[in-house]
């Protein structure tokens, strides 16, 4: 593979502004588009007055090699402006400035000072100079703030946009396609998964180096990896420092995109501009040919350039009042995801860019899901009002060239949503909150969560049955990236976020967890073989129970985060994946595999539907019925057998009254053999005649063949 040229353009062709080099171009496709010897550029803007592209040679260059202006009257149709430009190559760098009225009150803020990037450019230089602080499109110094607009120009540290028309070879690559029923998801961070010393990859940090561990994943047996944020953003936006270390923090988890269609470049171990997207594709072809499904975590609720005092950096200087979700005095921005900002997706030309930018990553990408970041926020209206059929979210679930994807909602947001179970149409699956929080619940101790927890393992019908869903839309987690690791559940009793710099305020404060004695790590033996038989506990719960399990990247082999359950910020050791914990806890590793393959040879524990009458017994310690409406009751045992059972799973459980249990519960029982599996479950506390009749140590499930 070639490095992509970085040709002086001034010295290849002269500037010209008129002739057959330089036409009007078309309105479509929006973005970039390779045409008869040269690319077509058109983007939206419905109220400005001027634009202006521009080309560079370097990414670092303040001077473009060539600008154009765009003409109203030649260059724009409707509320698009285009242009077609001959002779350009690969690597390509440009760039818009886009003037129009500054008026914050009304909802504009044109700065023709800005350098704005393409809403629809596949690939962003990298820049380690990148600073949102030069990218404010306001006078910071002015009494009135974003009042003001800044007359200071930002071309030198801002990105600029790659045009990427390199061929690739996909040999025949398809969608995989694997049916609900037959997934596992291994949720993971590109750089986090191999950039630690210990990981042994040839190209830490990078979609080569996640590639390098494929066969890791194979082995462990998951059927698809779930991606943390991959679309372009700046790590360099959190200017905090940490109080413990001095180090600058650093956005590490990227939940704040700048470009929706853009590959993280600093992911990539390849040189040359625009090489990102090559490299991705390496990786979504490498994962398929083993078997294993890329879904990618997305962010369409919001973007990096924040509230009013934020940066300028592509839809704010493109069309701001067009592009979000304004108050009624629209200097200020509705803020539904908690991040000072929220993209207007009830407006069409928003809908169709964020149609588009999925139908890029399936068709051009080859992905194969979508995991929606705080989705709840593209199911308001204007008004902040929760929609019983929001548009933007049923045209996804029926776009025909999505039909086959994956798509999975974050069912919740930070105003106050919360959609799990009944979240937009039946194609939608969601993060199954209820069934992380009842889990942990259960296996700490508290009162009352014996029927919460027989409806989990059993697909969560309580929750998903009333809106037509079945438990395939049930996404099961016990841990995610948003908190804490398995392995930090059963040993922390409370967060530790001071190094995050916000004095341990961030993050949530109920992680229904214990720490069995000690807060953190110990060397005391009791406590550790008490932590050890709740990871394994609640490993079997997640992967014997219908719906979809999730597993957090590390979790299998008690990855720590030293307590912290907001690393977002810790682009270091602590979000970082340890590789010696493989082998400090390889009897972890062995019991979460082995539990893999043993979902994947009963097939009975994954099917797409709910549980009935005539497919499940429930019996108590004595051998009779559950005693369901007893708080202290926390035991029983579940039979596939085909014998008639006396309680369906779909008969509502009673409200458990919630207590807080402090002492550590035993395991559960080993897996039996066989196609009739049975669980027995108890979590009483040790110490307790029916703690103690379930004390014995157990391993990884038995093969089953």
């Amino acid at each position: 593979m070639t490095k992509a040229p970085q040709h002086k353009l001034h010295d290849d062709m002269p500037e010209v502004s008129k002739g057959d080099d330089l036409l009007a171009g078309s309105p479509l496709p929006l973005g970039t588009q390779e045409m008869k010897g040269g690319v077509n550029f058109a983007i939206f803007s419905r109220y400005a007055s001027r634009v202006r592209l521009e080309l560079f040679d370097h990414p670092e260059d303040t001077t473009p090699a060539r600008a154009f202006e765009l003409d109203s009257a030649r260059h724009r149709t409707g509320d698009v402006w285009h242009i077609w430009v001959k002779g350009i190559g690969p690597g390509q760098l440009y760039a818009y400035r886009v003037d129009g009225p500054y008026n914050p009150s009304e909802g504009h803020r044109f700065n023709f000072k800005r350098l704005l990037l393409d809403p629809f450019a596949s690939a962003i230089s990298s820049s380690p100079l990148w600073d949102f602080a030069s990218a404010l499109g306001y006078d910071p110094s002015s009494p009135g703030k974003d009042l003001t607009p800044s007359k200071l120009d930002n071309a030198k540290t801002a990105p600029k946009c790659v045009f990427v028309s390199d061929p690739f070879n996909w040999a025949g690559d398809q969608p995989l396609r694997h049916p609900w029923s037959k997934t596992v998801i291994y949720e993971t961070h590109v750089r986090g998964f191999t950039i630690h010393p210990s990981s042994g990859v040839d190209h830490p940090g990078t979609y080569r180096g996640l590639m390098e561990k494929i066969p890791y994943l194979k082995t462990l047996g998951v059927t698809a990896v779930e991606l943390m944020p991959v679309q372009e953003f700046n790590e360099n936006s959190v200017t905090r420092k940490n109080p413990q270390t001095g180090q600058t923090l650093r956005n590490y988890w990227g939940y704040d995109p700048v470009a929706f269609f853009a590959p993280k470049s600093s992911y990539s171990s390849l040189a040359g501009l625009g090489r990102q997207t090559q490299e991705f594709k390496q990786m979504v072809q490498a994962f398929h040919r083993a078997g294993i499904e890329v879904i990618l975590d997305v962010v369409f609720n919001h973007t990096a350039e924040g509230n009013e005092l934020g940066p300028t950096l592509c839809f704010r200087g493109m069309d701001n009042a067009i592009f979000y979700d304004l108050e009624d005095d629209k200097r200020h921005y509705k803020d539904y995801a908690g991040t000072g900002n929220t993209v207007n997706a009830n407006n069409p030309v928003v809908q169709e860019l964020i149609l588009a930018a999925l139908r890029f990553w399936a068709v051009e990408m080859h992905v194969d899901g979508f995991r929606f970041d705080e989705a709840s926020v593209l199911d308001r209206d204007n008004a902040g009002n929760l929609l019983a059929k929001a548009p933007l979210l049923g045209r996804i679930a029926e776009d025909p060239i999505l039909k086959d994807v994956k798509i999975i909602a974050e069912a919740w947001d930070a105003a106050g949503a919360y959609e799990v179970g009944r979240f937009s149409e039946r194609r939608w699956a969601s993060w199954n909150g209820r069934f992380r929080d009842d889990v942990r619940r259960f296996w700490r101790g508290d009162d009352g969560l014996l029927g919460q927890f027989a409806q989990r393992i059993c697909g969560s019908a309580d929750i998903y049955s009333k809106s037509g869903k079945g438990p395939a839309s049930s996404i099961n987690f016990v841990t995610c990236h948003d908190g804490f690791t398995l392995n930090d559940l059963v040993s922390y009793q409370h967060k530790h976020n001071e190094a995050n710099a916000e004095n341990n305020h961030d993050g949530i404060d109920e992680n229904f967890s214990e720490n069995y004695g000690v807060e953190g790590a110990t060397v005391d033996a009791n406590i550790e073989s008490i932590r050890k038989r709740q990871v394994k506990n609640i490993l079997l719960s997640l992967l014997v129970s219908r719906g979809v399990p999730m597993l957090l990247g590390g979790d299998e082999f008690r990855r720590t985060q030293g307590g912290n359950n907001n690393a977002y910020c810790q682009d270091n050791e602590t979000s970082w994946i340890d590789w010696t914990d493989l082998e400090k806890h390889q009897e972890n590793y062995r019991f979460a595999q082995g539990m893999i393959a043993f979902r994947r040879a009963h097939p009975v524990l994954s099917k797409e539907q709910f549980y009935t009458d005539a497919g499940i017994r429930w019996f108590g310690p004595t051998g009779g019925l559950p005693n369901w409406t007893d708080p202290k009751e926390k035991q029983f045992r579940e039979s596939n057998s085909p014998a008639p059972p006396p309680l369906c799973s779909r008969r509502p459980m009673p409200q458990p009254h919630f207590h807080r249990w402090p002492r550590p519960a035993p395991p559960l029982r080993r897996p039996p053999r066989g196609p009739k599996a049975q669980q027995n479950l108890d979590n009483h506390p040790p110490g307790s005649a029916a703690g103690r009749r379930n004390l014995s140590p157990h391993d990884r499930p038995p093969p089953t063949s």
